[in-house]
């Protein structure tokens, strides 16, 4: 979309935000909080393009990150267990809990949650849902944690507002890392945790450099690039 077709505030963010200045972390947090805002609370997210090849499948780049501070949403969590584990994951605060009653709910359509756990000796059911969770980024993964006999750590983790990335087919990894509301001291602590956790999960086989840019931006306005130097030494 052309800078003309923007509305009034998101031009006025683009004259406050500066042509092609890069910021560090502290500097973009404040600077994003000084912005117009909408009338709503945005989700702030970083956004890095990575020099990775997403169609070698040994290049692929996710995991996990908790937040020191979490990510303000309501997570809604489904679990697939029975028994203990079932227990465990209802004690810890998820939403549902069951197994064979929870598959064919979800065959049927259900997709009212925000993430899924399951036990490993769930999988071998819970994977016949997998052209219905997959599209959206719902199926159980031993990779990101949600495959597990603990569950209910599990769940409490994603509670408390642990974040899952991807990369995408065109080698950019988007994170949340929190809301404009929160204190400018939180957002630094969850971007330099998230940052981290990206950096961290550079394949082996990755060549050269591997973050050729950081983007910092929030739900309605423009992007702000944040220097990366300070986390990759």
């Amino acid at each position: 979309m052309k800078v003309a077709n923007r509305s009034k505030r998101y031009r006025a963010c683009l004259d406050l935000i500066g042509p092609a200045k890069t910021y560090s972390l502290e500097e973009a947090v404040e600077k994003l909080k000084t912005l117009p805002p909408p009338k709503f609370n945005q989700t702030v997210t970083l956004s890095f393009r990575l020099g990775v090849d997403p169609r070698q499948s040994d290049q692929m780049v996710r995991g996990t990150c908790p937040l020191p501070h979490g990510s303000g949403n309501l997570v809604r969590v489904l679990v697939f267990a029975q028994g203990h584990a079932a227990e465990a994951a209802r004690e810890a605060g998820a939403e549902y809990v069951g197994f064979e009653d929870l598959i064919k709910k979800c065959q049927e359509g259900f997709q009212d949650f925000d993430v899924a756990i399951a036990t490993p000796g769930a999988m071998s059911e819970v994977r016949k849902l997998g052209k219905i969770l997959g599209p959206r980024g719902l199926m159980p993964n031993p990779k990101t944690g949600t495959v597990t006999e603990d569950t209910g750590k599990a769940v409490r983790e994603v509670k408390a507002g642990r974040v899952e990335f991807k990369l995408d087919k065109n080698a950019n990894v988007a994170v949340p890392m929190g809301k404009v509301s929160f204190q400018p001291k939180a957002l630094v602590e969850n971007g330099s945790a998230v940052i981290e956790a990206v950096v961290k999960a550079r394949p082996a086989t990755a060549k050269g450099k591997f973050v050729h840019n950081i983007t910092m931006s929030a739900t309605m306005s423009p992007g702000l690039r944040v220097d990366a130097t300070p986390f990759l030494k």
